[in-house]
């Protein structure tokens, strides 16, 4: 079985060779905001596909979209990580929302995992505002994977927790021993 896809192929802007896609959030920000509350966005679609993709060793990057969509899928691990130590929504919120914030590589850094298939932006002002991008992916990511999480009864599900020590593409966003 192959792995899931982006269906998104049509970026609004490019930065290195990764798709910058509008976002349904509530958190400022460079990205596009989505208008439409009725389509999915590229954070649902990675919530939706990250139980399946999870699993896969080796990912066939068939657009620039597909970039986003492994970053997410990598983060969505990050969160599912911290997640497990968390007792209550309220812990979660603002582990997500510190996790969010915190120092992060971008592609280009000697600590990104994934420099061999991502290239670096062109310029300092495209860094930034990928950086600031992707800082807002993380806080809207982290709130919904919290959501996803700790459902309606306010309890962590196992369903989703027991993903968080799965390698998607044996990588991982955090340093090792994190």
């Amino acid at each position: 079985m192959p792995a899931y896809h982006s269906s998104f192929l049509e970026p609004i802007q490019i930065i290195g060779n990764t798709a910058i896609l509008p976002l349904k959030t509530r958190f400022k920000g460079p990205g596009p905001i989505q208008s439409n509350d009725q389509e999915q966005d590229i954070i649902d679609e990675s919530l939706y596909y990250f139980k399946a993709n999870v699993f896969f060793r080796t990912y066939e990057i068939k657009s620039e979209s597909d970039r986003l969509l492994i970053y997410i899928t990598l983060y969505i691990t990050e969160c599912l990580k911290k997640l497990q130590k968390c007792s209550n929504k309220n812990q979660a919120y603002n582990e997500m929302k510190s996790l969010a914030i915190s120092r992060f590589d971008i592609p280009g850094d000697p600590g990104f995992p994934l420099n061999s298939v991502y290239s670096k932006p062109a310029n300092s002002n495209e860094a930034d505002q990928f950086k600031n991008y992707l800082t807002q992916l993380r806080q809207e990511v982290g709130m919904r994977v919290c959501d996803k999480v700790f459902g309606e009864d306010g309890k962590p599900s196992k369903w989703w927790l027991c993903f968080a020590k799965k390698k998607f593409m044996d990588k991982s966003l955090s340093g090792p021993g994190q």
